[in-house]
């Protein structure tokens, strides 16, 4: 029997073609005008633009807190349950499609793009920061106790294991069933073709789409900026280079010229390579902290932070009556609020590379096998830091006082740290190098209207505009217009918590249909 998703896509496609050639007019220009306005406005007025957006995000946060919690529980229940559920038997692109990629490489660049800066960046600091009280303890843990460490550790992988990853999940999934199983473009409004059928090629498609490039872009550039700061500290920490604006717009320029060859080469020439060697490195430095740091007590972290992990997740995924409202607000909705953020971007380019799965391979290997390798990163990272303020050992145990340099200070204290900390600055840029090219190919997709392989001038016009923005702003305004930026990504995270909840109800009806008529035991198809 026809599929009645592809008919109604084909209409679609011709609207869609009306607009020309590779580029889709109204996404493209639309968000290139409101990114231009926003560099531009913050250019020139810094502070105020920071207040703004500050003023928005803390109104998010602070009146939508139970959206993003409720949201967040959502998303990983639907996905364990589709794990479970005869559709996870669903294979994406087909019975007969499989992986274009090798499980390494696949692995590579889907946490390469969805983590790997994030943990360079948070997995000392912020256990650390919990265990001093630098800014709030969860669960109103007492700090610098053994059961705030504990609970140190058991918040940082609640923000980092199950619950991003399954907003993750959750985009990745929609798109890639659209895409490959459907025929829709690889675009963030086909997740909603079985509610807004011919609508999505309309302009309710535009501005889900609008939506979603604006928090990719403004996502990355914030990361750029902020990666540059830790990866000039970097440098000062070791070889006494000064830190300034111009060192971190050096590595700006450096990471863009990279991110721009990487992009010009493609998945597989490109990005794939990077994130292969990236995860290369990450293992290396890995596997050094575990031997040389304080080996027993690192696995006996790993133990003792999974159990925290599940001891409190419940706890930590409530929202009403909470006590620690300041650890709760500033670290929890926050990092809820910036992950639905950056789902897009990295949900869509999971989708991208994952052709051939099940649906359950797919879900495992986004949802639990990254949450296992967190677990493994956190506790080795975070236990031995932690391990060194308990013990008195270094600068860390007085706490943190400056994120950007908690990592070179923990391996400050272990053998050989000039070769390790080298290492730490080479992995940050080339984790930033992958973010900003795989986030490039997203944006490329979007603005194109969904093809897999956008023209190269578009590539290269994206990947230079993520790191113009982060250096004009970082030149222009320092770290508020940084923070502002920051602020305009989670305040972002509003309306996508509500884009997302849809996706979960379309892409289940999706599945649903090709479960009764293309893949089910039986569909005349199967």
């Amino acid at each position: 029997m026809p599929d009645r998703y592809q008919t109604d896509y084909r209409i679609g496609q011709d609207n869609l073609r009306r607009w020309g050639m590779d580029l889709h007019h109204p996404v493209f220009w639309v968000t290139a005008f409101l990114i231009l306005v926003f560099v531009l406005g913050t250019l020139m007025a810094p502070g105020p633009a920071k207040a703004m957006f500050s003023s928005a995000k803390g109104w998010s946060i602070a009146h939508f807190d139970w959206l993003f919690m409720v949201g967040g529980n959502v998303f990983v229940l639907f996905c364990l349950a589709l794990i479970f559920l005869p559709l996870g038997k669903i294979r994406l692109g087909g019975v007969d499609a499989r992986p274009e990629f090798s499980t390494l490489s696949w692995f590579s660049m889907l946490f390469a793009a969805g983590m790997g800066i994030g943990l360079m960046f948070w997995s000392v600091a912020e256990p650390t920061g919990y265990y001093t009280n630098w800014f709030g303890t969860p669960l109103n843990a007492l700090p610098r106790t053994p059961e705030g460490a504990d609970a140190a550790m058991g918040a940082t992988m609640f923000h980092w294991g199950l619950h991003p990853w399954a907003i993750y999940a959750v985009v990745g999934l929609s798109l890639a069933f659209f895409t490959y199983n459907k025929g829709l473009p690889l675009t963030i409004r086909s997740g909603f073709f079985p509610l807004l059928k011919e609508r999505s090629w309309g302009w309710a498609g535009h501005l889900i789409d609008i939506v979603a490039v604006l928090a990719t872009i403004i996502g990355l550039a914030t990361s750029l900026g902020f990666g540059a700061q830790q990866a000039a500290s970097g440098l000062k920490f070791l070889f006494g280079i000064d830190n300034g604006i111009a060192t971190q717009i050096a590595i700006i320029i450096g990471v863009t010229f990279v991110a721009i060859i990487s992009v010009v080469r493609g998945l597989d020439g490109g990005v794939k390579i990077l994130s292969n060697i990236n995860m290369g490195l990450a293992a290396l430095l890995l596997l050094f902290v575990i031997v040389v740091g304080p080996t027993i007590a690192i696995f006996t972290t790993m133990g003792s932070t999974a159990l925290a992990y599940v001891e409190t997740i419940i706890p930590l995924s409530n929202w009403i009556g909470r006590e620690d409202e300041k650890f709760f607000h500033g670290w929890t909705v926050f990092y809820w609020a910036w992950w639905i953020s950056w789902s897009p971007f990295v949900g869509m380019f999971i989708a991208r590379i994952s052709k051939g799965s099940t649906v359950r391979e797919f879900l495992i290997a986004v949802l639990l096998v990254p949450t296992l390798v967190t677990l493994v990163w956190m506790a080795t990272f975070g236990g031995g830091a932690l391990e060194q303020a308990q013990n008195e050992i270094g600068a860390l145990a007085k706490g943190i006082t400056d994120v950007s340099l908690a990592m070179f200070q923990m391996l400050q204290n272990l053998p050989l740290a000039k070769i390790s900390s080298f290492a730490a600055i080479v992995l940050v840029l080339v984790f930033f190098i992958t973010s900003s090219d795989s986030g490039s190919l997203v944006v490329d997709s979007i603005t194109s209207g969904g093809l897999l392989d956008a023209p190269v001038p578009q590539r290269i016009f994206w990947a230079t505009m993520e790191g113009v923005i982060a250096g004009a702003l970082l030149f222009g305004g320092g770290g508020d217009a940084l923070g502002a930026l920051q602020a305009a990504a989670i305040t972002v995270g509003l309306p996508f918590t509500l884009v997302l909840l849809v996706m979960c109800v379309g892409v289940y009806m999706g599945l649903a249909h090709e479960w009764r008529f293309v893949q089910g035991p039986k569909a005349p198809n199967y």
